[in-house]
């Protein structure tokens, strides 16, 4: 039998100066203009993560979680031989695997929903999008 792997509670106050750190990060202005744009936001329930991928459809979007990693990938095939692939990594100041993670993408935006108080699978995985 496998021994569990203890699940650290996560620091809300630490993950509030993340959020705010975040947001003023200069990095985070240009990965907007050069890659696309993304959104935090908060709620008593979850944090959500917006993408605005309004070029490319549901099937060339990839959202992968890794240890405390959140992976959004967006290929559009403009030709057989030619890719354009953009990507953003948003790391977080704890392991996603261990929460709830859901995705939608509804009019070239992507939301994706990390849990709070829901538990998640504990390994990498890639979200499903409907």
């Amino acid at each position: 039998m496998k021994p569990k792997k203890n699940i650290q509670p996560i620091d809300f106050d630490l993950v509030e100066k993340w959020l705010e750190n975040y947001c003023l990060d200069p990095l985070t202005t240009q990965d907007d203009l050069i890659h696309f744009r993304i959104d935090l936001y908060e709620t008593d329930q979850e944090w959500i993560v917006e993408a605005l991928l309004n070029e490319y459809n549901s099937s060339e979007i990839k959202v992968f979680i890794k240890d405390n990693k959140l992976v959004i990938t967006a290929v559009k095939s403009t030709t057989p031989a030619a890719q354009q692939m953009k990507e953003r990594t948003i790391e977080f100041p704890f392991e996603v695997i261990h929460q709830k993670v859901s995705a939608n993408y509804i009019n070239g935006i992507l939301e994706v929903l990390i849990s709070k108080n829901e538990k998640g699978p504990g390994k990498n995985c890639y979200i499903t999008l409907p």
